[in-house]
């Protein structure tokens, strides 16, 4: 992410995202080519104000605990977060937690915060919660941690003496903390963090398996827990056994991979992965892959006289689709739609930029490949995160504190 900015809300003429670039395609290293040949036609879907009644100080998430009582979690990076009904004509958000004491926010340093929360997938009978955030603690360092919930609907609260951290990482720079936590379909725990920080990986994380930075890690938070760690390396994870690799790594070679989340029906993980100098990309991610940063950004290598490219990028995974800056400058990666108020929007990928506000659906074809990438039309948002409410619809946040959704035209 980047700093905040304002944009009017003019109306949006529809723009098609920059896809093809074959000119700028290092071919020889057996890269595939960007995707030709898409619909980029605008669909006649779009952007309008949800919980019209409620505004948030930089909501960062919108969630649900999936435990029935079709209520909606927001969280905010300073650390309050709220809840209230699933219900459009909702007044009132009240309280669910507020982690502000042991939050570090900083408006000239705003990808520090409170950054994520998930909820256990049996949340229901267990209360347990999970969440990430910058720590007062420490310099530009961030915990996951686990709370557990007391009571019940809208009277239920995080107590917050109930903190038992699960993992922490020392960030050598402000920038690049990503901050999705999510339970994936196999009930594994997931997390991806970005490169470190400052820009072009002046560390060379990007495609060092040794170390968490630029990586997404996938742990057992239910199983009895590996001496000197507060959860389990799964035994099925692909560096299990690779030496000098850290075993929690699922898959690397991610900048700073600010929102991640699975496809309720099929599973399909999906990430979107903030570009550097000129390409912002969306991954499939898939365990063991390397997705190529700092060696290549989106399809092309980095920096672009890179000379060693060409060996490098064999067996690297590309994205699915990416876009330059002339489109935008800082992709905020959203969820696969599976609702019901918006039939056209099935089975696609809402995403957008937070630098130029705009909107798409992206879908795929039979052989895996972009079939479309739609925009959407109506105004332009600078979106911080997308998420879903309790019954599948989509909804975006934005810095200016409202919560908007989709509609047909």
């Amino acid at each position: 992410m980047l700093a905040p900015i304002l944009l009017a809300p003019a109306l949006l003429v529809p723009v098609l995202a920059a896809g093809p670039a074959p000119a700028d395609t290092n071919e020889t290293a057996g890269v595939p080519a960007p995707p030709t040949g898409v619909d980029e036609s605008p669909l006649p879907v779009k952007a309008v104000r949800a919980f019209e009644f409620l505004t948030f100080d930089r909501p960062i998430l919108l969630t649900h605990p999936g435990d029935g009582s079709d209520r909606v979690i927001v969280v905010t990076q300073k650390g309050p977060i709220y809840q209230f009904p699933n219900d459009p004509e909702a007044e009132e958000a009240t309280p669910f937690a507020d982690l502000s004491d042991r939050v570090v926010y900083n408006e000239k340093q705003n990808e520090e915060g409170l950054l994520g929360l998930a909820f256990h997938p049996d949340f229901k009978t267990n209360g347990r919660v999970f969440v990430y955030y910058t720590t007062t603690d420490a310099p530009h360092t961030s915990v996951i941690s686990e709370f557990k919930a007391v009571g019940e609907g809208l009277d239920q609260r995080l107590d917050p003496d109930s903190e038992r951290e699960i993992f922490r990482l020392k960030q050598p720079y402000w920038n690049h903390n990503a901050g999705t936590i999510l339970f994936g379909p196999d009930g594994m725990f997931y997390v991806a963090f970005g490169d470190g920080g400052a820009g072009g990986d002046p560390l060379d994380h990007g495609q060092n398996v040794g170390t968490a930075f630029g990586a997404m890690l996938r742990l057992d938070v239910d199983g009895e827990p590996d001496e000197g760690k507060a959860y389990k390396v799964p035994a099925d994870n692909p560096h299990v056994n690779s030496p000098g690799a850290l075993p929690e790594i699922y898959a690397h070679g991610f900048r700073n991979p600010w929102r991640f989340s699975f496809d309720a029906k099929t599973g399909d993980l999906w990430l979107a992965d903030v570009g550097q100098d000129k390409w912002e990309e969306i991954n499939l991610v898939e365990p063991g892959k390397n997705y190529g940063w700092s060696v290549f950004e989106g399809f092309h290598p980095f920096p672009p006289d890179r000379k060693t490219a060409a060996t490098e990028g064999r067996g690297m995974a590309f994205p699915v689709w990416e876009y330059d800056h002339e489109t935008g400058k800082s992709i905020t990666g959203g969820v696969v739609y599976r609702g019901s108020k918006v039939p056209q929007l099935e089975g696609k990928y809402l995403y957008g930029d937070y630098v130029s506000g705009l909107l798409w659906a992206l879908e795929l074809g039979p052989d895996g490949k972009a079939k479309s990438n739609r925009p959407l039309t109506g105004y332009k948002h600078p979106m911080m995160s997308f998420g879903e409410g309790p019954d599948g619809e989509v909804y975006f946040m934005t810095t200016f504190g409202q919560l908007w959704t989709f509609a047909a035209e």
